[in-house]
């Protein structure tokens, strides 16, 4: 079967959902993945075939794309912060202000000396919460080397695909199965201290579902997703209290947030004594970023 012909067939069946943009990218997403065909490769010479054989793998990714599957998903795989990462239905799909979060980071870190990386005595030491593909830890831990990073997920079964990404992008991460909602008095607890922490936590209210695509509703765990309503900053609350006693001196927190509880994770950082408070904007606007130091 003809490539253009198979490229056809998606854009009649997925266009009005999608739109002809988003499909063609899903489309040339698969012919690089199934049969490291690229863009360019089509343009170049319109009549490329593929087997008959290997046509089921572009009709199932086709099915799943009319059921809002995500692309990532389908194939297994995505991209953060410019490296490969595994992903499947029980980890969230890494997004871009995400990315930005990892950057705030490491502008920090490589700009403000009392978080430079010594030799000696001290070494520093990172720990993410919820760490879901590991794509925080891992992006940190492959920009500073030298940094002992630790990540910790409720889901075992998450966290065997962050070993995998890990393992992929040839990373050394101590991960560890806890709930960060009943860390307290666990073995981590007070066990290591850390000149980071930080957490994209589940954050997005109940109330706020509607807003969401189907492909996000429907596919991607609510674990990692939703929290009540009525205590939307659960997670927030118990990794504060966490940070406060696990955090070096001058150490500092960084939340990922519910772009409409910006004003009140500032509130929440402040009550559990952190200063240096700063919200940040992602780059559409939204309050996206918290980040506090703890001054001890």
């Amino acid at each position: 079967m003809k490539l253009k012909d198979l490229k056809h067939k998606f854009h009649e069946q997925l266009d009005a959902i999608y739109g002809k943009e988003e499909v063609q990218t899903f489309f040339f997403m698969l012919t690089e993945y199934y049969d490291a065909i690229k863009r360019i490769d089509l343009a170049l010479n319109t009549d490329l075939t593929i087997e008959d054989d290997f046509v089921l793998k572009y009709e199932r990714a086709l099915e799943a794309l009319k059921n809002h599957e995500p692309i990532q998903y389908i194939i297994g795989q995505t991209e953060f912060y410019g490296l490969p990462f595994y992903v499947n239905e029980n980890t969230l799909i890494p997004r871009p202000e995400t990315e930005e979060l990892v950057e705030l980071i490491l502008s920090n870190t490589n700009t403000n000396s009392q978080l430079e990386i010594v030799e000696g005595d001290h070494q520093f030491n990172i720990l993410d919460i919820g760490t879901g593909t590991g794509c925080i830890a891992i992006s940190l831990a492959k920009q500073l080397p030298n940094a002992n990073v630790s990540a910790v997920d409720v889901s075992a079964k998450a966290l065997e695909i962050a070993n995998k990404n890990a393992e992929l992008n040839q990373v050394d991460i101590n991960f560890i199965e806890n709930d960060i909602l009943k860390i307290c008095d666990s073995e981590l607890d007070s066990a290591n201290k850390f000149d980071i922490i930080v957490s994209n936590p589940p954050y997005v209210r109940q109330l706020e579902k509607q807003q969401m695509q189907d492909n996000v509703l429907n596919h991607e765990p609510h674990l990692a997703l939703f929290v009540d309503d009525e205590n939307p900053l659960i997670f927030y609350r118990a990794i504060t209290q966490f940070a406060t006693k696990n955090l070096n001196p001058n150490g500092e927190l960084y939340f990922e947030i519910n772009e409409y509880l910006g004003k009140e994770m500032m509130s929440l950082l402040e009550e559990f004594g952190f200063k240096d408070i700063q919200l940040k904007q992602d780059l559409f606007g939204k309050d996206r970023m918290v980040k506090g130091t703890l001054r001890i």
